[in-house]
């Protein structure tokens, strides 16, 4: 039964999605993703996980003959040590921020005065009375000249948050 479902599931599954993720994975890469590649990249790579799951349960016995011989041991050793160190953030070892590229412009933008925020949200479309709404709802008053950092104070996922809330500009062809 279990070397069944290897023959008839889990090899051509773990093939089908591993070649799923390395095309999608190449093109993100290369920035070269269009559509839904980044999202089937994404949310896919639960199907690698199961059908290697699947055929390691089904090929358990070899799985035990490689780990006993010290290739195996070395290679899944390797594999787990660039795993351990994928966690180091990227600043410690002289490779700039961990954070993503987008974060920094981001906090720029949070930090701008009001009125300059204003002038960035005129030049979407959305006038000064839309925006002071829009900050309203997302629970930050609407009045004075603060930064939306110094409104939410210095955590960036909430200040994305805001901005992305408050900047937003509908699909084209609504309002």
């Amino acid at each position: 039964m279990i070397t069944r479902i290897s023959r008839d599931w889990a090899t051509p599954l773990t093939v089908g999605s591993f070649l799923l993720l390395t095309v999608t994975g190449v093109l993100m890469f290369f920035h070269l993703d269009t559509g839904l590649n980044k999202l089937a990249h994404e949310w896919l790579s639960w199907v690698l996980v199961a059908a290697v799951g699947l055929h390691l349960a089904s090929n358990w016995p070899a799985f035990r003959r490689h780990v006993k011989q010290r290739r195996g041991r070395l290679l899944i050793g390797a594999g787990a040590l660039v795993l351990a160190l994928s966690f180091v953030p990227a600043s410690l070892v002289g490779l700039g921020s961990s954070e993503p590229p987008f974060v920094a412009p981001a906090r720029v933008l949070a930090q701008v005065p009001m009125p300059v925020l204003v002038q960035v949200a005129q030049s979407q479309g959305i006038p000064e009375s839309q925006l002071r709404a829009r900050l309203t709802e997302a629970g930050l008053p609407s009045d004075g000249d603060d930064s939306i950092a110094a409104r939410v104070g210095s955590d960036a996922r909430r200040q994305i948050q805001v901005l992305a809330s408050v900047l937003a500009t509908p699909p084209a062809g609504r309002s």
